[in-house]
């Protein structure tokens, strides 16, 4: 069991010893947010309007595949929609993460502008990200930001929450003592709420969506044309590794796809090294699309990531798409 999972998903020593720092955390952050709903810190408004797909938890939720899935949806409506992301682990310069590498614009920006058809923009500022991202790509009429339901700063038209199914909002305590970034009640203003996770119980709320993240077939990370069933691991030696925010949920989904491996955990957006990979004796190693874009650049033949999609109701899109109506095509 990880750290996380030991302080942040039950009520452990450390979370009541952090329960001070907790309370200052929490006082703080509403009083941030409190000052922009009030006009006292300065907010940006874009020409065209603004979906932001976030989470109040720290950790992977599956932020990503939803911004890709929901920019495909855009697209096939007519709409041209650009992402904008911070860029955790890159450099935060203003940037095409097209452009760029992945050390410079962070793990999630590289895997959108490779799996995504629109332009991706990244900067630590949001706001002067989506500028340049107007300005290169006048004829985007949609910005979509992957992450940033904390950051005020910009204005956004539509909130889309994501929650992790399995873990929900863990203790329910805020940083440190556990992982909210803003309190639960957040979840009631946003306009959806998207839960990962097969055959969970929805909030009781009326804009409340599941999400699935499918994928069961693996490229090799040295010639992307080779693919692998899950089947065909099986009586092989295979190590799997994970540096994102919910490494289980990688490993749990390799299970049930009958992969038996030996599972290493990373710390989110951790950038890898060979050395970390050198398994003696493994016939294959495969981690998540992911991090196989920080260890393409010295992957061998034994190297296998796992894309997954994700699977949404698309009522989604037809509700999104409802609240951007006021603003044109």
């Amino acid at each position: 069991m990880s750290f996380v999972d030991r302080h942040w998903y039950r009520l452990s020593w450390l979370s009541v010893l952090l329960l001070p720092a907790a309370a200052l955390f929490a006082a703080v952050s509403a009083l941030r947010r409190a000052l922009y709903r009030a006009g006292l810190l300065p907010r940006v408004r874009l020409p065209v309007p603004v979906v932001v797909v976030g989470n109040i938890a720290a950790g992977g939720t599956g932020k990503t595949p939803l911004v890709l899935w929901l920019c495909d949806y855009l697209a096939a409506q007519g709409r041209n929609p650009g992402i904008v992301s911070r860029g955790y682990g890159g450099t935060g310069r203003v940037m095409q993460a097209s452009a760029s590498s992945a050390a410079d614009t962070g793990d999630e920006p590289a895997l959108l502008a490779q799996r995504g058809r629109c332009p991706v923009w990244v900067g630590r500022d949001r706001a002067a990200a989506a500028r340049a991202l107007l300005a290169a790509h006048p004829g985007c009429d949609v910005v979509v930001c992957d992450d940033g339901l904390q950051h005020y700063g910009l204005q956004r038209d539509v909130e889309i929450a994501v929650v992790d199914g399995l873990r929900g909002n863990g203790n329910g305590l805020p940083l440190p003592a556990g992982p909210l970034r803003e309190s639960a009640s957040r979840l009631r203003e946003v306009d959806a709420v998207v839960v990962t996770g097969d055959g969970v119980a929805l909030p009781a709320r009326a804009r409340a969506f599941a999400m699935s993240l499918e994928g069961a077939a693996f490229r090799n990370l040295l010639d992307p044309q080779r693919r692998r069933q899950a089947g065909e691991f099986r009586g092989e030696r295979v190590h799997a590794v994970a540096g994102i925010g919910n490494p289980a949920r990688f490993f749990g989904q390799l299970r049930a796809l009958g992969v038996d491996a030996v599972e290493h955990s990373f710390p989110d957006h951790h950038a890898f090294a060979p050395g970390e990979l050198d398994f003696p004796g493994a016939d294959a190693i495969v981690m998540t699309e992911k991090d196989a874009i920080k260890c393409r650049h010295f992957a061998r033949g034994n190297h296998w990531m796992l894309p997954v999609s994700a699977r949404v109701d698309a009522a989604l899109g037809r509700l999104v798409l409802e609240k951007l109506g006021a603003h044109g095509p």
